[in-house]
């Protein structure tokens, strides 16, 4: 009877401590979170399509700790709280729902592809949390609710401008699509047909693959049969260098358009000379002039020891157009900060100056950039 009587004292004892122990780190918790500003980001840091998610994260720590060496937002530090999506749909909206109601964001930065954008839109939307992408360029995204936006130029008008440039300016009129099945390739290939046709150009051949595919050779072969000037690609940089490679094989020559997912130092670095003067959409030049893009570009490369590109350029700006928004509402409060971020005009970002219409999409311009060289060059 006393060893039970005991056992019951330190059961109750134990159970003190825990309560106390609990309130301890609540109260470090919630002090903790008075004292810092939490935002969270969401792209791929691990598999095929890291390299973007990776730029995204990285653009956004540059910002962060300008920001915070500079004193912070009234005095408080921000803190970055990076979530891996894995490139996947799902991983994407754990992703986010695990930022909203385990980390308590105020906002969130992402998330990059397209695909797993629109997963995890709704949840911040329904949230009521404040939400950027800086990359997901597929049409409908800005349109998920009044929490959702983006900074980066929608995939129906890029393809739209390279259409029209290859047909007026580079004075080209057979062409082939090539595209990957998924909300971005198609998105891009149906503004590049349908502006082709405007232009009365009928594309001579469309053709699909599915990311991660290494073998091209019997699109390739279907391609070549109908001789073409130029092959637009709407993808991804991975698959880009490789189709370029293999038709390089095969003796196809072409010119190779794309959009803005061609845009990494690994085109280069896997393409090689087959990529050589490849032409594509851009909303990012790191060899602007301009004292905000070098200042940016060096603090990136003394940083991370590689030059940005324009994923990292992006999300840097995201992340100060988000500042911005929060600073103007004197508070972390997502609804007070979608109100600011909602009448953001003419930001002076290091991709152009940047607004959003009524319903979150971004105003901006597009660049045209081609590799002459083994490097990325402006041509508009």
């Amino acid at each position: 009877m006393q060893k039970l009587r005991k056992l019951v004292w330190i059961s109750l004892l134990l159970m003190v401590v825990l309560v106390f122990t609990g309130c301890g780190q609540q109260g470090e918790t919630s002090k903790q979170d008075e004292e810092t500003i939490k935002i969270g980001t969401v792209g791929p840091l691990s598999g095929d399509t890291a390299t973007y998610g990776v730029s995204t994260k990285n653009g956004v720590e540059i910002a962060i700790e300008e920001i915070n060496n500079s004193g912070g937002i009234n005095g408080k530090k921000i803190t970055l709280i990076p979530q891996d999506s894995k490139g996947d749909q799902a991983e994407a909206a754990n992703a986010t729902q695990k930022l909203i109601s385990q980390d308590n964001v105020s906002a969130i930065i992402g998330a990059v592809l397209s695909s797993e954008t629109l997963a995890a839109a709704p949840i911040a939307n329904d949230a009521g949390i404040p939400m950027i992408s800086s990359s997901a360029t597929a049409p409908g995204v800005p349109d998920v609710g009044p929490f959702i936006f983006r900074n980066c130029i929608a995939d129906q008008v890029q393809a739209a401008q390279l259409a029209e440039y290859a047909v007026k300016e580079l004075n080209l009129d057979k062409f082939a699509v090539l595209y990957t099945k998924n909300d971005y390739g198609e998105a891009l290939k149906d503004t590049f047909v349908e502006t082709l046709k405007s232009l009365d150009k009928e594309p001579l051949v469309v053709e699909s693959y599915v990311d991660g595919d290494n073998d091209f050779s019997a699109q390739i072969t279907k391609i070549a049969a109908q001789k073409p000037q130029a092959i637009y690609v709407g993808g991804y940089y991975t698959e880009a260098a490789k189709i370029a490679q293999q038709a390089k094989q095969k003796g196809l020559e072409v010119i190779f358009l794309g959009g803005d997912g061609f845009y990494s130092p690994k085109l280069l670095e896997l393409g090689g000379d087959a990529v050589e003067g490849v032409i594509f959409t851009a909303g990012f030049y790191d060899k602007d002039p301009d004292e905000n893009v070098q200042k940016f570009v060096a603090a990136y490369k003394a940083k991370f020891n590689e030059d940005p590109d324009m994923f990292a350029a992006q999300a840097y700006d995201a992340a100060m157009i988000l500042i911005e928004a929060i600073k103007k509402a004197g508070t972390t409060d997502p609804a007070a900060i979608q109100a600011e971020l909602a009448k953001t005009k003419d930001f002076p970002g290091i991709t152009g100056k940047t607004s959003f219409t009524e319903n979150g999409d971004a105003v901006k311009d597009i660049l045209i950039l081609k590799v002459e060289n083994g490097a990325f060059k402006r041509i508009r």
